[in-house]
């Protein structure tokens, strides 16, 4: 069966930022899987962005790779009008692209505060401005925020969490904005995830397992599920949301 064949998202075009590698990587599987046309970006590499976009063809899909830092406005908007022009549309953004950086206050440098600022809010915005312009009716825009924008249960995480906080309060502005439109925007907030950046076996997993109702970390696989929803004509009423999947790190 090719993915084109599982039809929920048929005729659709997505673009997932920092849809390389992780959770990003997890979700444009997802999408192309569902029907959905698919092109990922990815700010250095292409070996693992080209990965993806094989994968997806060779179970019958439509992918591309963009080269795109989100630390580089011009080069996000540059993504967003190229999937819009290469596929023929654009009906769901996936802002997934993010930054971390930890450090106590005091000595957090402008340099790391400025890159979570560029990559994990300003990209957001960007690109949220740029393809809101070529949805019709019907658009989808999703985030991947974080749990810490409401729960930080370790020192450290301060600047990280204003810029998830940030996404979660722009994500209720958003709802009201493009409502009209007929376009949903939505924030999933995940809780640790085995990932690159934070694997399920790294220094400081038991003790994010230790706040997590479930103790086990969540997968790429259980956060794509999420998104493939919120794309779907099913979630047409969820909008503004910050929905959690996160374990119960923050019950």
């Amino acid at each position: 069966m090719t993915q084109a064949a599982n039809t929920k998202l048929n005729g659709k075009v997505a673009l997932v930022t920092g849809g390389s590698r992780g959770i990003g990587a997890a979700i444009a599987a997802r999408l192309a899987s569902e029907g959905a046309a698919v092109a990922i970006t990815y700010s250095s590499s292409s070996e693992q962005a080209d990965k993806v976009v094989a994968a997806i063809r060779a179970n019958g899909g439509r992918a591309m790779a963009i080269r795109a830092d989100a630390q580089d406005a011009d080069a996000v908007r540059l993504a967003v009008n190229t999937t819009a022009a290469e596929l023929g549309s654009l009906d769901i953004l996936v802002n997934n692209a993010g930054a971390l950086a930890a450090g106590h206050i005091a000595d957090f440098s402008m340099d790391d505060y400025q890159k979570l600022i560029a990559v994990n809010v300003t990209a957001v915005f960007v690109a949220i401005q740029e393809a809101q312009h070529h949805m019709k009716a019907g658009g989808r825009i999703i985030t991947i925020g974080s749990v810490n924008s409401d729960y930080v249960p370790v020192p450290g995480l301060s600047v990280y969490a204003l810029t998830k906080g940030a996404v979660a309060s722009f994500t209720r502005g958003l709802a009201r904005d493009l409502g009209p439109q007929g376009i949903t925007v939505n924030n999933i907030q995940p809780g640790p995830v085995d990932t690159e950046m934070n694997p399920a076996n790294g220094a400081f997993a038991d003790t994010m397992r230790s706040y997590m109702a479930t103790g086990q970390y969540g997968t790429g696989i259980q956060i794509a599920s999420l998104v493939a929803y919120l794309a779907s004509e099913e979630a047409a009423f969820i909008t503004g949301a910050n929905l959690k999947a996160d374990g119960g790190f923050d019950a």
